[in-house]
């Protein structure tokens, strides 16, 4: 994943106040202190991946609040120096502040990108903080005992913190690296990882789609056509997440964001009603429909939202009493009216024959099922071969699938002696695998065994997609420790080692995923999985592996047992080589893991150094990605301890 640009921390560099000169007087300063302290505090819901520091932040807060009510309540003459601390620490919560707000309303795949960068902000403000507090006068000021024990109880947590080392969330990265790299994979193994993700960033329903599109587009006009690369990202992603939410809208950058006709284009500044707007599809309703919330839709589209198995109203999540569809004439009226007082062309409704197709396909799904358990060869390699095509389409067609019974006769065609069977079955399989409670199906009927064996023995693309649909089985934690304990993490190690390419990237991504279980660490390493991973590294020009690679040895450096086998003189040198060749993105993960290594091993670190790893160090501190110099600077103050 190339690493996102992010803009520099919020006035990290601000001049320290003059002692000659005070821009307010005492009461004023300590009144916005105050002002600035408790409407920070007024923020408590936070995105996902910076939610533990926003409320570590907050109990530091919390902590300073009655230092500030006491001078606010004492009002005592500051001395210059008490000034200049004073105004230092309102430098400091004034950025704690803003970091808060855009942790609380700014865009959550923005800050998931960039989560290295913005922990760095929170540990700017941690060190603005803690140098404004460290040397307070407080006996000047006249504070009480219990304020300062509080305050200073504060100031030593402050240092700790910004001694921490890395918290990011491994898994995201991963899964963030997975989907940015494997843009043109046409399975489904990449939309179980989307999924989960749309889960963990909470962008799934269409109110948070819609917040986290308004978050962009303030993202893009801040950024004035800068880090055009980053922005890319960030809206591939905010479709991708929009697409399997079944949210047709994919104009990030317009005014309107809605699919608009030819008329419209000719007319961009025409305001359109609000209530004229499918909430959906935020198209202009041509056939709109009351729903039993109130609530009013486009006719095709909230059908497609029921025919997918919801139940509750699109727009306020409330359970529907009923599905019976309306329709709104009132509303169509005023539409047609404001439509042909503006010159405006509504789109005519296409007809629908694939509804059509539908119908026969929902009643040809329960005849293929019972055709996977005819007696007779022909039939069952006609059926699973058209249920692999089927349980790619749609949710729809995968939950008529699983309802007709199509999971048991698939994990019954599992050990059939024919590999072309084999392979349409386990890929079946992956394709139903995507909806959360089909994994459960899966792993129930006693699929597991049945796919590591196919994984075994089975023909190259069964045995990459067996790889894929053990990591999309994976994503249940349960399921972490029952592939390890059946056996699974050693063929997928041997198709690390000698599969196809694709087979080769399936099988390190389901290795990734099991290894976060830390028993699998240890059943990885046994399985012979170092030198094989750091064959990876050795052809990483052709398969393009590196980081990935990288990022599995991380996981395995946090074990001792897998850490005696990794930190080897030679493993270390490669490190060093990537350190000084490798790309941004290589060198932050080989950073990584020396810091890892050499925390735990410092005649390692040592050795690392004997290649004049300091200058390399020096510049990455100044130059690297946000989280590659803060990785060389934990190196080199490791360094020291060293001599």
């Amino acid at each position: 994943m190339p690493p996102p640009t992010q803009p520099p921390p919020s006035s990290p560099d601000d001049p320290e106040p003059s002692s000659m000169g005070r821009e307010m007087d005492d009461e004023d300063l300590v009144e916005e202190l105050l002002v600035t302290v408790n409407s920070a505090r007024a923020f408590t819901e936070f995105r996902f991946t910076q939610r533990k520091e926003c409320a570590n932040l907050l109990r530091w807060l919390q902590l300073i609040l009655p230092l500030l009510e006491e001078l606010h309540d004492a009002t005592p003459c500051l001395t210059d120096d008490a000034y200049r601390r004073l105004a230092l620490l309102g430098r400091a919560l004034a950025a704690a502040r803003r970091l808060l707000r855009s942790c609380h309303d700014g865009s959550k795949i923005f800050l998931a990108l960039e989560s290295e960068t913005v922990l760095a902000r929170f540990r700017d403000v941690y060190e603005r903080m803690h140098s404004a507090l460290d040397g307070m006068p407080y006996l000047e000021l006249g504070i009480s005992d219990e304020a300062k024990e509080q305050v200073e109880l504060m100031n030593t947590q402050l240092t700790r913190c910004r001694k921490r080392t890395d918290t990011q969330d491994i898994e995201l990265t991963m899964d963030l690296m997975v989907i940015l790299q494997n843009k043109d994979d046409e399975r489904n193994a990449d939309r179980a990882i989307l999924e989960r993700l749309a889960n963990k960033l909470e962008l799934q329903t269409l109110p948070e789609l819609r917040a986290e599109t308004i978050a962009i587009k303030k993202l893009i006009n801040e950024r004035n056509g800068q880090h055009a690369d980053s922005t890319k990202l960030i809206v591939e992603l905010l479709n991708k997440f929009k697409e399997i939410a079944g949210v047709n809208e994919n104009d990030v950058l317009g005014e309107v964001s809605m699919p608009k006709p030819k008329s419209l284009h000719k007319c961009p500044s025409l305001m359109i009603p609000n209530d004229f707007l499918c909430p959906i599809t935020l198209g202009i309703m041509t056939d709109p429909v009351i729903v039993a919330s109130g609530q009013t839709y486009e006719r095709r589209s909230i059908q497609k939202w029921l025919d997918s198995g919801e139940r509750t109203c699109p727009k306020t999540r409330q359970p529907l009493a009923h599905l019976s569809l309306a329709p709104n004439y009132a509303l169509k009226s005023l539409i047609v009216q404001w439509c042909d007082k503006n010159k405006v062309e509504l789109q005519k409704r296409e007809p629908e024959p694939a509804g059509e197709q539908d119908e026969k396909r929902g009643e040809d799904i329960p005849s293929l099922v019972e055709g996977m358990s005819s007696i007779h060869p022909d039939v069952q390699r006609k059926a699973v071969k058209k249920i692999r095509m089927l349980s790619k389409e749609c949710p729809e067609t995968r939950m008529l699938i699983a309802d007709s019974g199509g999971i048991p006769a698939l994990i019954g065609l599992l050990a059939y002696p024919d590999k072309k069977v084999q392979e349409n079955t386990v890929t079946s399989l992956l394709n139903l695998s995507i909806d959360e409670k089909n994994k459960v199906l899966i792993t129930r009927g006693g699929a597991i065994p049945l796919i590591i064996e196919i994984l075994r023995n089975g023909s190259a693309e069964a045995q990459e997609n067996s790889a894929a649909t053990l990591f999309s089985l994976s994503m249940l934690d349960e399921n972490k420790a029952a592939i390890g304990s059946l056996g699974g993490i050693t063929p997928l190690v041997e198709l690390l080692r000698s599969g196809t390419i694709r087979g080769k990237k399936d099988a390190a991504t389901a290795i990734f995923n099991l290894v976060i279980n830390p028993r699998n660490k240890v059943k990885a390493t046994q399985a012979g999985i170092v030198p094989v991973l750091q064959s990876v590294i050795d052809d990483g020009g052709s398969l393009g592996m590196v980081d990935e690679a990288l990022s599995i040895f991380l996981l395995l450096a946090s074990h001792a047992t897998c850490r005696g086998e990794i930190g080897t003189t030679a493993f270390v040198e490669k490190l060093v080589q990537l350190i000084k060749d490798g790309t941004d993105k290589n060198k932050e993960c080989a950073l990584s893991v020396l810091l890892e290594l050499g925390s735990n091993n410092k005649p390692l670190l040592v050795h690392a150094l004997r290649f004049g790893l300091h200058e390399d160090l020096s510049k990455i501190a100044k130059t690297g990605t946000s989280r590659a110099q803060r990785k060389a600077n934990s190196l080199i103050q490791l360094a020291r301890k060293c001599y």
